[in-house]
């Protein structure tokens, strides 16, 4: 991490309570960064008095700050956008970092674009951005928006198309588990790029991954982005190992712990447990439930049946596992309903954690005492390894349960950047 002294930067936007961007400069230094929220009447006497000594713009204000720089990068000029602003002795400069940031993203992601056809899907200025780094790398551009000669009505003229980036902020949190396009109309695809990065997962990419294609999320570009704003900000260099590093450190703390398995395994215990130890909030859809429904879940069973209990838990499975830095513990049975999958994998990672059968009680829990732990846990276990990122055991130390789950978890990212 970088030194410095009394540094203040920031980032200007209209909703900025969900950005990553502040813990992303975190870690790159040690200045102060805050998120300034304004309204586009407000916009203006901010920049003719910038209480700030640098800056990151972000939509809708890209163009709205560019009447109120003195000097503007050619690369942002040629984008017609600006998201980084710094000072210099003529003024105010502008530059923009998310060219570098895609073009980072490309490159990790290790799909290759040369001579490729590349829909792009949307036409603001983020689509701009990755419409020069496509041509600029020998890519053949389409570009897909809701009105004109391409469009979503007739996207099905383009199956041919053998990479995807998706530059809208469709399936963007909150509105998420929709996707701008169905992938199956796409024949030879063989890559996907979104440049969402909340949640970690769309449902764009979440049927990529279904369909084999190899896809990536937006994290890489906003730490790519920041990285090389960081730079300008501080006149200095970083090497380009601090994105990678950043971006896992980054979606170890915003990607939700999700724990399933067996009713009585430990789920809640455990988990609260290990959001105390991390400082995360805990959330169980069981008790997210029993709080909507007003009656605790053997009343639901024996009032409504099982299939309205699977209605209401599902709706609970999509509230929480959407939000980011959860620990969550869920219902034995959420792996039944085939639709939380995607619910559970759009932000986070699934542990199974497993305990012996012997130890599991049946108090309370409808279905272990009408059909038995041994008769459940065998219809239960190819869902279990289905939905399951990773195993953790449960050991009679809740701590050392807790231990074993964060362990599992992390292994997870140890994976993915060996």
């Amino acid at each position: 991490m970088i030194q410095t002294n009394n540094f203040k930067a920031g980032l200007l936007g209209r909703k900025l309570s969900h950005s990553f961007s502040p813990q992303i400069h975190a870690h790159l230094a040690d200045y102060a960064y805050t998120l300034v929220e304004l309204e586009p009447e407000e916009v203006g006497a901010f920049m003719q008095n910038l209480p700030l000594d640098a800056m990151n713009v972000t939509i809708p204000y890209k163009k709205t700050v560019m009447p109120y720089l003195a000097d503007i990068s050619e690369e942002a000029q040629k984008i017609g956008s600006v998201n980084t602003i710094t000072r210099t002795e003529k003024g105010l400069r502008g530059d923009n970092t998310d060219y570098y940031g895609f073009s980072y993203m490309l490159q990790k992601s290790g799909i290759s674009v040369k001579e490729k056809k590349c829909l792009v899907l949307g036409s603001g200025g983020a689509s701009v951005t990755v419409q020069a780094v496509l041509r600029d790398l020998g890519a053949r551009v389409t570009v897909i928006s809701r009105s004109g000669e391409n469009n979503y009505d007739n996207i099905q003229m383009h199956n041919d198309a053998d990479v995807i980036v998706n530059t809208t902020p469709v399936g963007m949190y909150p509105h998420t588990g929709v996707s701008p396009v169905d992938l199956s109309v796409f024949e030879h695809l063989s890559g996907v790029l979104d440049l969402i990065y909340n949640p970690a997962q769309t449902q764009l990419l979440l049927d990529a991954k279904k369909l084999h294609i190899p896809c990536i999320n937006g994290l890489t570009m906003l730490t790519a982005q920041a990285k090389k704003a960081c730079e300008l900000f501080l006149k200095t260099e970083i090497g380009d190992s601090e994105i990678d590093r950043i971006t896992s450190a980054v979606a170890q703390t915003c990607e939700n712990i999700i724990l399933i398995g067996m009713p009585g395994c430990g789920k809640s215990t455990a988990g609260q447990a290990l959001a105390k130890r991390l400082g995360r909030k805990f959330a169980d859809t069981d008790a997210v439930i029993e709080q909507k429904a007003g009656m605790p879940i053997p009343q639901i069973f024996a009032q409504y049946g099982e299939a309205h209990f699977r209605a209401l838990e599902h709706e609970a499975v999509c509230e929480c596992a959407k939000q980011s830095g959860l620990v969550l513990a869920t219902g034995g049975g959420v792996i039944k309903t085939k639709e939380n999958f995607d619910a559970l994998h759009q932000n986070g990672r699934v542990i199974w954690l497993q305990r012996d059968l012997s130890d599991l009680p049946v108090d309370g829990r409808p279905l272990s005492q009408k059909d038995g732990t041994q008769k459940l846990y065998e219809e239960r276990k190819p869902l279990y390894e289905h939905f399951c990122d990773a195993t953790a055991q449960c050991e009679s130390d809740v701590q050392q349960t807790a231990e074993n789950i964060l362990t599992s978890f992390l292994h997870l990212f140890e994976e993915e950047n060996p």
